[in-house]
């Protein structure tokens, strides 16, 4: 199954009578850790790509980004410039980035999180609400591409998965306390790394627990490798053999001769 961790935990109850086996990928609140020795241009458009790809609504993407602080502010600003330069529309159309939501239902949901997140004390760097078009696209479930600023770890619009275009970005002041807060989650599907430090990128992928870490880059996988979650993000793993084996049974048979 592949969708939302309450579907995966109502299914997971259901497939116990008759011990049937379950492989889920579900959902995820994924962080991306920006080092101040990164690559700047190429992290801004990492994390662009990776936060409103597919408006927010693929389970990988970066909704929690933490930025070394001394190139916090002059990220924020070019990330929104980025956002402020994605052009919304009909995705068969020229030039468009973003699309719309699924459905209006889902909408709702989204918009939500924006009422929340103001509740909640964030500061809205862009976005938070709906575009307006004058056309026929305003019966659509369109949303602004949005960045908050400002919130604890503690949110709820931090810890918990809202699935559209949208991230908050967070400072942070050492390597040792952003690891803690990227794992300071129940989920644990993906994260991303951007620095240029080889042995950096190495020693803190090796410390974050997800089912998989990218280092300068973000959706990129040879399909024969494995994938999938730890927590609220899932169990198994699938690609390669490692699917062969969720749908096949290990059988020892021993011969006297």
């Amino acid at each position: 199954f592949t969708g939302e961790s309450r579907t995966g935990e109502t299914i997971m109850k259901v497939a116990a009578e008759g011990v049937r086996e379950v492989s889920f990928e579900l959902g995820g609140k994924n962080a991306a850790v920006v080092f101040a020795d990164a690559d700047f241009d190429a992290a801004v458009d990492g994390v662009l790509r990776s936060s409103f790809t597919n408006s927010g609504q693929v389970c990988l993407c970066s909704e929690r980004v933490y930025v070394e602080r001394p190139i916090f502010d002059r990220f924020v600003a070019a990330l929104k410039a980025k956002a402020e330069g994605l052009r919304i529309g009909y995705p068969d159309e020229q030039g468009v980035n973003m699309g719309s939501l699924i459905s209006h239902g889902h909408r709702e949901k989204v918009l939500s999180y924006f009422d929340l997140a103001v509740k909640e004390g964030a500061t809205v760097i862009t976005g938070g609400g709906i575009p307006k078009f004058g056309d026929e696209r305003d019966d659509g479930a369109y949303v602004q591409p949005t960045i908050w600023t400002g919130l604890p770890d503690t949110a709820r619009c931090v810890r918990e998965e809202v699935f559209g275009p949208v991230c908050h970005i967070a400072p942070f002041d050492a390597e040792d306390e952003v690891i803690r807060r990227v794992n300071d989650s129940p989920y644990g599907l993906a994260a991303c790394v951007w620095t240029t430090s080889l042995k950096r990128g190495h020693n803190v992928s090796k410390r974050i627990r997800t089912g998989i870490v990218w280092v300068n880059t973000w959706f990129t996988r040879d399909l024969r490798t494995p994938f999938g979650g730890t927590g609220l993000s899932g169990l198994g793993r699938e690609g390669g053999r490692h699917s062969l084996d969720f749908y096949s049974e290990i059988s020892n048979i021993c011969i006297q001769l």
